[in-house]
């Protein structure tokens, strides 16, 4: 489990992360941390003169989205339909290279004296800068610095800028600028999320060229054809201008200037590079179009460049940024996670972002399920153009998605779950194939962009035919099972430490809501566009029959549930299987993974992330308050967080359930996971769905920002260590900021037309730039009363039912037993009689007791009157209701409602809620929680009178504030006990309130 007091590594600064001093045993972490890029290029923070150092100290990486080879995957025993071919990023001609000679002497880090050294990425700029003061091993020193930049508005360019200026000495210096087509990929050690399988070099060079500065290599991959043009173009600037040396080598291409050098006086070369491929042009095109672009870029300069750059990352933050006040260790996590999300992302339509973004080649570049769930809402609510490109490019992969699920013996589309070029390349299909719910994650993610969006034009061009295929697929694949409804088995869900189940709760929850979707989608489309809708039939081959499925499947939708647990289990066995041993497993034993047998971890249970909790989130309008918090409650320790994707699921959730502490523990766990190494894994890569989740956890989680059908929710808290914090929204076309302070949040529309918004349930209306405030602390808005024992006792009713029920049954019952059963349910207190008088009943026996015990209560309770209404209850509601306070009544009891009519007090209440509405009876908080639903109200803005200490317990996990009536030894718990009602006033429970 990840570790959040953990000293950190780098200066805390809100703009830039600064390496002060360099060691080679950090190496690897660090050129992951210091990697540049722009979504296409990604260069680890490699240095350009070369490393020297210990083998497996370094990973010399520059990576091209979606550009890969791929091999057979070797099997031991085959089976049809496993995938058939890897798909690897590959490291790719490295043109970071700029090599310094002083006298001489190769300038590097492991020769010589490193008198001064600083490394900086500065995420406002979105340059790396390294200032380095070496001396040679006969005393001449230099200064060099050396400046990066991966252009994120060219594509296709990087450009170095290398300043060398002699310090104590004239003399000769060299500069070397090089292209190096002899890479390859760094093997896999073991670790099945690092490395690849390929053992030599698969990018093949075939032509080399160099003219006056000018270099290019171009290269091939070996199985899947694909080109590669690398090109250089440079520029000296100095004194003494000398003419460059031009050499091919094997595969390499260098120019390079011998220079004298003067004391103070910097010798500076600027390189730009460019990469082009056949996999965004035709191959006679590439060659032409590297040279232009570099050309174009030496044109232009660092510094235009760098103001560029500039001017796009102020684009960028002015949307995206998060502020935060009081914690400078989070506000600089939380850039850099945004920055290399930035960094990472495809923009291009034909590409995604790898679980590693392109910092490293873990998970060999892969694109999964994370950058729906997790990635994409990012973006979505930040920059929606990019959000629209991650979609594009599942809508360019469709056909492949119609291939594998063709190959698998169904109709429709099947995305693959681990990719590059769109085919299937997981070759553990329990842990892979199977995670089939990545259908319904791509397609939620469309949903929530139509939504944000409206782009009607992109739905009716590429998402209505992703949605509808993909809806077939699920119609297919699931089965109608008698006394169940509609069931997919066979599948595994986001936890991959439980694989190969039946109706796992989170796919079919996912399922549901793509069938919802796309039934309500076909439908009208079919009325508004009838035409595209008609074409896109025809091409498909849609019928009506076709879409009723989808409609009835969504209906009939198995959702496994345990009623007297009162959850739902994550899958139909999982509750059938012991608990994981937590107590006596070391440590260093997790990743579980790593350490045991998929067959060990699979019988037990035990979750390597969030599976059902993530679902409570997702579909997060489908659950009560009380079904969240029962559910996180029982899967949260069952949880290991072996995936990086955990922590902020749990996070958000324990923020949604008043969990403060664990919220906050939890979004650690995310903030600064890479900068701090938690895993010590980050030399493979960033953890960009782990970044993206520190978005998540600020905004859905301590925001309490919810989207549902079109409508903007928001229930924001504040950790108790920050002073303040500010994130912006773009929803259609308006831009929303929202500022959260100790007492009250700040909502302004800084852009676009006037807005209804909903805070804590309250909507608010934003026009202008006028902001408006709502408060965020705790005040009294509604009031929730038990019952007997506070409005009426009707406990001589049910005691005199209860002991004429005991009396047909033989069963002893006397007053003290009778105190037993305050506060608890009809079949509750049933089962405790049954249980004292030794008998034993079918379910159906008991409901049949039960309802006759109600028959003898029910006969009772027609002698209430108003008269029977406790001292001081009349007075109370009715200042409720005159100062505006909602009030709910919250009885166990069914008749509830009969008593409240003979008293003559139903006007009063807003709502009722009795034991028909809930599933579990006090001290469960549902009926509490479920009260302050109905209201609409905050549950931390309710108070609620009880008389039993279950009661009292309910209201307490409620998060409400406790009124108990009775004594002090009865009432334990409570907030406020009054010995009678009479002592009940408003003024003196708004007092206690504050």
């Amino acid at each position: 489990m990840s570790e959040t007091n953990i000293q950190p590594i780098y200066p805390y600064e809100d703009w830039r992360i600064t390496e002060t001093e360099w060691n080679p045993e950090n190496n690897l972490r660090n050129e992951t941390i210091f990697s540049t890029g722009n979504g296409y290029i990604g260069m680890r923070g490699n240095f350009e003169e070369g490393y020297g150092g210990p083998e497996g100290t370094s990973v010399n990486g520059t990576y091209l989205n979606g550009f890969y080879d791929s091999e057979p995957i070797i099997y031991g025993e085959e089976a049809y339909g496993y995938a058939k071919k890897s798909q690897t990023m590959l490291n790719v001609t490295d043109a970071k290279i700029i090599r310094l000679r002083v006298d001489g002497e190769p300038f590097t880090l492991f020769e010589g004296a490193v008198r001064d050294y600083r490394r900086t990425l500065d995420m406002r700029e979105g340059i790396l800068t390294r200032e380095v003061t070496w001396e040679t091993s006969s005393g001449k020193r230099v200064r060099v610095r050396i400046r990066r930049l991966v252009s994120l508005s060219r594509k296709h360019l990087a450009i170095i800028r290398f300043e060398v200026t002699p310090l104590n000495f004239d003399g000769s210096i060299q500069l070397e600028s090089c292209l190096n087509g002899a890479v390859r990929n760094q093997v896999s050690t073991g670790d099945p999320r690092a490395g690849s399988s390929f053992s030599g070099q698969v990018l093949m060079t075939e032509e080399l060229q160099a003219e006056a500065t000018l270099g290019a290599i171009r290269q091939r991959t070996r199985q899947t054809r694909f080109s590669l043009v690398c090109a250089m173009e440079n520029l000296l600037e100095c004194q003494s201008p000398t003419e460059p040396e031009t050499e091919t080598g094997d595969q390499t291409v260098s120019v390079r200037w011998n220079l004298e050098a003067k004391r103070e006086v910097p010798v500076t070369l600027t390189k730009t590079i460019a990469y082009f491929t056949s996999r965004d042009y035709p191959e006679d095109e590439l060659l032409p179009r590297a040279l232009r672009e570099v050309t174009e870029g030496k044109n232009l300069g660092f510094s235009k460049l760098a103001e560029e750059q500039k001017q796009f990352l102020n684009g960028f933050w002015y949307r995206s940024d998060v502020e935060i006040q009081g914690d400078p260790a989070l506000q600089q996590g939380i850039r850099y996670n945004a920055f290399q999300l930035l960094q990472s992302a495809g923009r291009d339509g034909k590409t995604n972002i790898g679980a590693k973004g392109l910092t490293g080649e873990g998970y060999e570049g892969h694109y999964f399920w994370d950058t729906e769930t997790y990635i994409l809402p990012f973006f979505l609510y930040t920059h929606p153009s990019i959000a629209k490109s991650l979609l594009q490019y599942r809508f360019h992969i469709l056909d492949k998605a119609r291939e594998r699920a063709r190959e698998l013996s169904h109709k429709g589309a099947l995305y693959a779950w681990r990719t590059i070029g769109g085919e299937e390349t997981s070759p553990y299909y329990p842990a892979g194939t199977a995670q089939v719910h990545i259908n319904a994650d791509i397609l939620y993610a469309l949903k929530k962009y139509m939504n944000a969006t409206e782009d009607k034009a992109f739905f009716l061009e590429a998402g209505a035919e992703m949605l509808f295929e993909t809806a077939r697929f699920w119609v297919d694949l699931g089965e109608w099972i008698p006394d169940k409804g509609f069931c997919i088995n066979g599948v595994t869900g986001p936890d991959e430490y439980t694989a190969i189940v039946n109706n796992n709760a989170y796919t079919n929850l996912m399922v549901q809501d793509h069938l919802e979707y796309a039934a309500e989608s076909a439908r009208r489309m079919e009325r508004e566009h009838p035409e595209q809708y008609r074409a896109l039939a025809e091409r498909i081959g849609l019928a009506e029959e076709e879409r009723q499925s989808w409609k009835k499947a969504a209906e009939g939708m198995y959702i496994p549930r345990d009623r007297g647990r009162g959850i739902i289990p994550q899958d139909d066995s999982f509750l059938e299987k012991a608990p994981w041993d937590f107590e006596n497993t070391p440590k260093d034993r997790y990743p579980l993974l790593l350490h045991y047998h998929p067959l060990n971890i699979y019988r037990h249970q035990v979750l390597k992330q969030a599976d059902l909790v993530l679902a409570l989130f997702l579909q997060s309008s489908r659950f009560t308050l009380a079904e969240k918090k029962r559910n996180y409650d029982f899967y949260e320790p069952l949880t290991t967080h072996d995936s990086s994707l955990s922590p902020c699921i749990h996070s958000i959730l324990a923020a949604e359930l008043g969990y403060g502490e664990k919220a906050y523990r939890y979004f650690m766990q995310t903030a600064r996971m890479d900068l701090d190494d938690y895993n010590k894994n980050v030399k493979d890569g960033i953890h960009t769905a782990s970044m993206a989740g520190t978005w998540l956890s600020i905004v859905h989680g301590f925001g309490g920002f919810r989207e549902n059908g079109g409508e903007l929710f928001f229930s924001p808290t504040i950790p108790s260590r920050w002073k303040e914090y500010r994130f912006r929204l773009q929803y259609r076309n308006r831009l929303i900021e929202v500022q959260v302070r100790p007492r009250e949040a700040v909502y302004t529309l800084l852009e676009g037309e006037p807005l209804t918004l909903h805070h804590r349930g309250r909507p608010l209306r934003l026009t202008g730039s006028q902001p408006v405030s709502a408060g965020i602390t705790r005040e009294l808005e509604a009031v929730v009363f038990d019952l007997d024992g506070v409005l009426t006792d009707t406990a001589e009713y049910h005691y005199q039912a209860w002991k004429q029920l005991a009396d047909e049954l033989g069963i002893p019952f006397d007053r003290d037993f009778n105190e037993e059963l305050k506060g608890l349910g009809r079949m509750d207190s049933l089962d405790r009689i049954l249980e004292k008088g030794g008998k034993s009943f079918s379910e159906e026996e008991k409901r049949r007791l039960a309802d006759r015990k109600n028959g003898h209560y029910r006969k009772r309770i027609q002698r209430i009157s108003p008269e029977d209404l406790l001292p001081g209850m009349g007075r109370l509601l009715r200042e409720l209701k005159e100062n505006g306070i909602r009030i709910a009544l919250a009885s166990a009891s069914k008749n509830a409602r009969t008593v409240i009519r003979q008293l003559k007090i139903e006007s009063f209440f807003d709502t009722i809620v009795d034991a028909a509405h809930v599933s579990k009876g006090k001290p469960d908080p549902e009926i509490f929680l479920t009260a302050a639903e109905q209201l609409g109200v905050p549950r931390t803005n309710c108070a609620a009178v009880e008389d039993a200490e279950a009661g009292i317990r309910a209201i307490r996990e409620a998060d409400m504030f406790a009124v108990g009536v009775g004594t002090e030894t009865a009432m334990k718990g409570a907030d406020w006990i009054v010995s009678d009602t009479s002592k009940l006033t408003l003024q003196e429970l708004k007092r206690r309130f504050r």
